[in-house]
C-alpha cells in the first residue's frame, strides 16, 4: 500500500533530478567555438535592469563591446563553478573589450549582494528576476546557468545551457575580440 507521500515525493523527485540534469548538460548553438553562426540573431539589448547598487543599467551600452551574457542564481551548483572563470576572464579581457554582465534570475536579489561578495564578482550584476521582459528576449530561462556570447555587433554567437567549460567561452570571446 502507497502513502500520500510516496505518491507526492515521486513527481517532485523526477522534476529535481530533471532540473539538474538540465543545469549540468551544456548545449551549444553555434558553427564553430571560433566565430558566429551564419546568420545569428540580434540580442535583445533594449532593456534597462537595475545594478546592485540600485543603478538603471541599459543593456544598448554594451553594444560595441564582447558581452558574455550570463543567467544565474545564488543557489545554482553549475553557476557557482563557471563564476570563478568569468571573473578570471573579464580581468584577462576588458581592456580589450570584453564584457561580462551577470543577471540574477529565478532567485531574490537581495542574495546576489552577499554571494558576490564572497565569490570576488568583479563585472556587472543585474536583477532579471520576475522580468518578463528578460524572458521574452532571451527565452524560458528554466535551467541555469543560461550564458550568451554576444559579439560587438549585438549578434548572439552561441548560446550555452547548463555547466559550460571556460575553455569554451574564453575561445568565443578571443576570436569576437
Amino acid at each position: 500500500m502507497r502513502s500520500r507521500w510516496t505518491d507526492t515525493a515521486r513527481p517532485l523527485a523526477a522534476v529535481i533530478v530533471a532540473f539538474g540534469v538540465a543545469c549540468s548538460v551544456p548545449e551549444h548553438r553555434s558553427n564553430s567555438a571560433a566565430a558566429c553562426a551564419a546568420n545569428p540573431a540580434s540580442a535583445n539589448l533594449n532593456m534597462t535592469l537595475k545594478d546592485l547598487a540600485g543603478r538603471a543599467v541599459k543593456l544598448a551600452d554594451y553594444k560595441g563591446k564582447v558581452v558574455l551574457l550570463d543567467f544565474w542564481a545564488t543557489w545554482c551548483g553549475p553557476c557557482r563553478i563557471e563564476i570563478p572563470g568569468f571573473v578570471e576572464m573579464y580581468d584577462k579581457y576588458k581592456s580589450r573589450g570584453l564584457e561580462v554582465i551577470g543577471v540574477v534570475v529565478l532567485d531574490e536579489f537581495a542574495h546576489a549582494g552577499p554571494f558576490a561578495h564572497r565569490f570576488k564578482m568583479n563585472y556587472t550584476i543585474l536583477d532579471g528576476d520576475g522580468r518578463e521582459d528578460v524572458e521574452a528576449a532571451y527565452g524560458p530561462l528554466f535551467a541555469l546557468p543560461t550564458t550568451f556570447v554576444i559579439g560587438r555587433d549585438g549578434r548572439i554567437c552561441q548560446k550555452h545551457i547548463g555547466l559550460t567549460p571556460r575553455e569554451t567561452f574564453e575561445a568565443a570571446i578571443k576570436s569576437l575580440l
